[in-house]
């Protein structure tokens, strides 16, 4: 067995078809562990399972039903459900006021960002964390943003479903922790870049912030405020999961740890 003892532990990742999803994914199958990948994606995405195993389950977290069917596949499959990577989010630029009422945040954009993040969030942590108390142990790991408590220009709603997540993090380990379930976050900050950036976040983006898509992207190598002085890669945060997805981990719970460089406001 490896030293973080994941073979064979069954982990479901929302959101695991790109990005931190599928690096978590990949980190986890190579540690050997039984791996749910549940995503919106229509094509599955291909993982090489390495000493693991690996089932997708094409899944809308925003409904109950859609999350629901997802975890009793894994159960079928898999036999239970160990770990909960809540991964899967979306972000949209938008401001609070805009005077040319291109990019100012409206009803449609709040209900969708909430919808993913936070109601998702909820719907995945209670279905999983049914199978997890009924077995007396378990993980949910949440994933936040250092701009959940920093906040974020023309990012607004998304920082606020951030921090949502955060205190739901802290709230439900308060409440799992005496039934053997832990809860944790993880708050990645400026990451290398993902298929996620896409042109027309960048346009919303860039607009918000009154710069160019030009100097938003130059903007992404300046790491000036990072200690460390570059960007977080993708596999830091999936090393962070697995480490915490992990029986090494058995006594952090209930707080969100930031894998940002030493970035902060100061």
């Amino acid at each position: 067995m490896s030293w973080l003892g994941l073979e064979k532990k069954v982990v479901i990742v929302t959101g695991g078809a790109s990005g931190i999803g599928a690096a978590c994914v990949k980190e986890l199958l190579a540690c050997g562990a039984y791996v749910t990948v549940a995503d919106v994606s229509e094509n599955a995405p291909a993982f090489e399972e390495g000493n693991g195993k690996y089932l997708y389950v094409r899944t809308d977290i925003t409904r109950r039903d859609s999350v629901e069917a997802m975890v009793q596949k894994t159960v079928e499959t898999f036999g239970g459900v160990d770990v909960l990577v809540n991964n899967a989010g979306i972000n949209i630029p938008r401001l609070l006021v805009d005077e040319g009422h291109q990019y100012e945040l409206d009803e449609a954009v709040w209900d969708k960002v909430m919808n993913v993040n936070v109601k998702g969030t909820f719907f995945c942590s209670q279905i999983a964390g049914r199978e997890m108390v009924k077995a007396g142990h378990g993980v949910i790991i949440n994933m936040s943003s250092e701009c959940g408590l920093e906040g974020s220009e023309g990012q607004s709603v998304y920082a606020a479903s951030k921090n949502a997540v955060n205190s739901l993090t802290r709230s439900w380990a308060k409440e799992l922790g005496k039934k053997g379930v832990r809860v944790v976050g993880v708050a990645p900050g400026i990451m290398e870049a993902t298929a996620l950036r896409t042109l027309s976040y960048e346009t919303a983006l860039a607009y918000t912030r009154g710069i160019t898509i030009e100097q938003l992207r130059a903007g992404y190598n300046k790491t000036g405020t990072t200690p460390l002085g570059r960007a977080g890669k993708l596999s830091e945060v999936a090393d962070l999961v697995a480490f915490l997805a992990s029986d090494r981990a058995s006594y952090i719970h209930g707080v969100t740890i930031n894998v940002a460089g030493g970035k902060t406001r100061g």
